[in-house]
C-alpha cells in the first residue's frame, strides 16, 4: 500500500470513530491548561487597585494612590505581550517537533512563572513593578503555547460530527478560570479583611492599607501554579495526535497504534498483505505536491484568504473583548456599582471588584461559552461567528447611545445586564469560534503555525484594547480624567469605537469558511491523494 493511501486510511477511521471515554479525558486535560490560562490572564485585573495602594501611596492625597499610567499599561499589557510571542514560537514549534514534546515545556512555563510572579520583589516600587512585569512576561509566553497546541491537539484527536464541540469544550475551560479568578480573590480579600480590619481610606488614609495587604495579591497569582501542576503528569502521558504522526511524521502505523490504544479500538493500518510501507510512485508525487510552505504562492492560493480571515476577525474581536474584560471595575466605578475608592479600605475595593467580575463571569461570560459547545455542530461555526459580532455591535451600541442614562441612580442594573450579554454574545459567538476554525481548516503539517499566527493576531488586537482603552476611557474633561492620564474620549465614546470593531468582524468572517461536517483532511485539501490499495481494520463498528 502507498504511505499516503495508508495514512488517510487511518485517519478516515479515527473521523468515523464513536465518542470515546478518552475524549473526555483529553479535554479535561487541555481545557485545564486554558482555566490556568484564563485565570492567569484576568487575575491581574483584580489586584491592580490594590497595587497602586500599596506601592504609590501619595500622602495627603484626596484619593488612594494608583499605578501611575505607564506602569499600569506595563502591568496589564505585559503579559499580553508574553502571550503573543508564545504563541509564534510554539505554534511553529508544534509542527515542528509535534504536538505532545512542545505541550509540556508551556505548561512548565507557566507553572514557574506564576510562583515567580508571586514572588516579585524589590527596594523601590519601580523594582518590585519592573520584576512582576519580567514574570508576567514569561508567564505570557507560556500561555501563548497553549492556545495552538490545546486547539491543535483537540480537533486532531476527535472525530468529525463532534469536533466543534470538543475543541469549544477546551475553551470553555476559560470561562472558569476567569470566574475561578474571581472567587480566589473574593475569598483571601475576604479572609484577609476579616483578620485585619481597617477603616476606609478617607477615614485613615495610612491604616486603609494594612501590612498585610501586600500577601494578598501575591497569593491570588501564586494560586495559578496549582491547576497547571496537577496537569502535568496527564499531559506526559497523552501520546502524540495521529494525524501529525501520520501526515507529518509519515507514520501510518505508529498513528493506528496509538489511536487503538487511547480509543479502545483495534485500528490497523496494513500494507498490500505483508506489513511494508512501499512508496508507490504516483502517490508519492501527488504527495510531494502538496509539501507546499506557509509562504509558499501555493499556500496562499489555496488558504491565504483563510488565514487573512482568521487573524481579522481575532484581532477584532479582541480589541473589544479584552478591553472591557480588563478594565471592567473602571466601568463599574463609572455607573456607581462601585463606591469611590475613597469610601473603602484597600482589601474592601479588592472584594467589591472581585465580587463584581464573577457576578458577570457566572452570570455572562460562563453560560455564553456552554452554548456554544451545545449549538456548534448545530448552527455551524459560520452562523454562530456572524450571529455573535452582530449581537455585540447592538448590546455596545445599547450601551453606548443611551449612555447618560445608565449612569444616573436606578438604572445601573439594566447597564449591568447589558454588559454581561455582550459576554454572553461574544462567548456565543467569535470568541469562540476565532478558537476553532484554525484549528480545522489548515493542512496539518501547518495547522499549529496558523493557529499561532491567528491567535497572536488576537492578542495584537488585546494588546491595542487593553493600552488603548486606559487612555480612551478617561473623561474628556482633563480635571476628571484619573491621576497622571491625559483627557481621553470617555467610555461612552470608547463604547460607539468598540461597536465599530464588532461590524467590521462581522464583514471578515464572510472570508472564514464553513467546517461542520467535514473531516479536517477535506478542509485542508490533503484528501486529494490518489486512491490506493489498502485496508483499515478495526474490530468494532466505527460509525
Amino acid at each position: 500500500m502507498a504511505r499516503g493511501g495508508e495514512q488517510l486510511q487511518v485517519l478516515s477511521a479515527l473521523d468515523a470513530a464513536k465518542t470515546q471515554w478518552y475524549h473526555f479525558t483529553a479535554i479535561v486535560i487541555a481545557g485545564m491548561g486554558f482555566f490556568t490560562d484564563a485565570y492567569d490572564l484576568f487575575c491581574i485585573s483584580l489586584v491592580t487597585k490594590l497595587l497602586g495602594r500599596i506601592y504609590y501611596y501619595r500622602a495627603g492625597a484626596q484619593d488612594p494612590g494608583s499605578l501611575p499610567p505607564n506602569v499600569s499599561a506595563a502591568v496589564n499589557g505585559v503579559a499580553f505581550c508574553g502571550t503573543l510571542s508564545g504563541q509564534l514560537f510554539f505554534g511553529w514549534l508544534g509542527d515542528k517537533m509535534g504536538r505532545k514534546r512542545v505541550y509540556g515545556m508551556t505548561l512548565m512555563c507557566m507553572v514557574v512563572c506564576s510562583v515567580a510572579s508571586g514572588l516579585s520583589l524589590g527596594h523601590t516600587p519601580s523594582s518590585v513593578m519592573a520584576t512582576l512585569c519580567f514574570f508576567r512576561f514569561w508567564l505570557g509566553f507560556g500561555i501563548g503555547g497553549d492556545y495552538p497546541l490545546s486547539a491543535t491537539i483537540m480537533s486532531e484527536y476527535a472525530n468529525k460530527r463532534t469536533r466543534g464541540a470538543f475543541i469549544a469544550a477546551v475553551f470553555a475551560m476559560q470561562g472558569f478560570g476567569i470566574l475561578t479568578g474571581g472567587v480566589v480573590t473574593l475569598v483571601v480579600s475576604a479572609a484577609f479583611r476579616a483578620a485585619f480590619p481597617a477603616p476606609a481610606y478617607q477615614q485613615d488614609a495610612a491604616a486603609s492599607t494594612p501590612e498585610q495587604a501586600d500577601y494578598v495579591w501575591r497569593l491570588i497569582l501564586m494560586f495559578g501554579a496549582i491547576p497547571a501542576l496537577l496537569t502535568y503528569y496527564w499531559r506526559m502521558k497523552m501520546p502524540e495526535t495521529a494525524r501529525y504522526t501520520a501526515l507529518v511524521a509519515k507514520n501510518a502505523k505508529q498513528a493506528a497504534a496509538d489511536m487503538s490504544k487511547v480509543l479502545k479500538v483495534e485500528i490497523i493500518a496494513s500494507a498490500g498483505g505483508d506489513g511494508d510501507q512501499q512508496e508507490a510512485p504516483p502517490a508519492a508525487a501527488a504527495t510531494n505536491q502538496q509539501q507546499f510552505g506557509l509562504f509558499s504562492g501555493e499556500f496562499w492560493r489555496r488558504h491565504g484568504l483563510h488565514l487573512v480571515g482568521t487573524t481579522t476577525c481575532w484581532f477584532l474581536l479582541d480589541i473589544a473583548f479584552y478591553s472591557q474584560n480588563l478594565f471592567q471595575k473602571d466601568i463599574f466605578t463609572a455607573i456607581n456599582w462601585i463606591p469611590k475608592a475613597r469610601t473603602m479600605s484597600a482589601l474592601e475595593e479588592v472584594y467589591r471588584i472581585a465580587r463584581a467580575q464573577t457576578l458577570i463571569a457566572l452570570c455572562g461570560t460562563v453560560p455564553g461559552y456552554w452554548f456554544t459547545v451545545a449549538l456548534i455542530d448545530v448552527l455551524g461555526r459560520f452562523k454562530i461567528q456572524m450571529m455573535g459580532f452582530a449581537m455585540m455591535s447592538v448590546f455596545m451600541l445599547g450601551l453606548a447611545i443611551p449612555y447618560h442614562h445608565w449612569t444616573t441612580p436606578g438604572n445601573h442594573v439594566g447597564f449591568v445586564v447589558l454588559y454581561g450579554l455582550t459576554f454572553f454574545f461574544a462567548n456565543f459567538g467569535p470568541n469562540s469560534t476565532t478558537f476553532i476554525v484554525p484549528a480545522e481548516i489548515f493542512p496539518a503539517r501547518l495547522r499549529s503555525t496558523c493557529h499561532g499566527i491567528s491567535a497572536a493576531a488576537g492578542k495584537a488586537g488585546a494588546i491595542i484594547g487593553s493600552f488603548g482603552f486606559l487612555y480612551a476611557a478617561q473623561s474628556q474633561d482633563k480635571d476628571k480624567a484619573g491621576h497622571g492620564y491625559p483627557a481621553g474620549i470617555g467610555v461612552r465614546n470608547s463604547l460607539f469605537v468598540l461597536a465599530v470593531c464588532n461590524l467590521l468582524g462581522l464583514a471578515a468572517t464572510m472570508l472564514v469558511p464553513e467546517s461542520k461536517g467535514k473531516s479536517l483532511e477535506e478542509l485542508s485539501g490533503e484528501s486529494e491523494t490518489p486512491p490506493v490499495n489498502g485496508a483499515i481494520r478495526s474490530t468494532m463498528p466505527l460509525v
